[in-house]
């Protein structure tokens, strides 16, 4: 996958660039967990959800690889329904490839 498959023609600026933002992120692999929830959930955060997202997105590309892939405990103020949300999005019960 290159990129996004989500439009941005319907959000408004703030969701556009948060949009950017999940899909930019410095390494490919959290451009991909970012970049798919975002398409996936970014027209229907609510501004508070929106606020969480956008503060996960600032969080470095290292620390949260590692809270995602339950290498290293997540801090209790980034422990939110939308870090929650994120990690079921990516959950995976069954290998990948059959």
């Amino acid at each position: 996958m290159s990129g996004t498959t989500r439009t941005s023609a319907d959000l408004d600026p703030r969701r556009r660039r948060t949009l950017y933002r999940a899909w930019h992120r410095g390494i490919r692999e959290m451009d991909l967990i970012m970049g798919r929830f975002a398409d996936a959930e970014i027209g229907s955060l609510s501004e508070a959800d929106l606020s969480a997202f956008e503060g996960l997105i600032e969080v470095p590309d290292r620390d949260l690889f590692r809270w995602l892939t339950g290498e290293a405990p997540v801090p209790e103020n980034y422990d939110t329904p939308v870090y929650r949300r994120l990690k079921a999005f990516h959950k995976h019960d069954a290998p990948i490839h059959s």
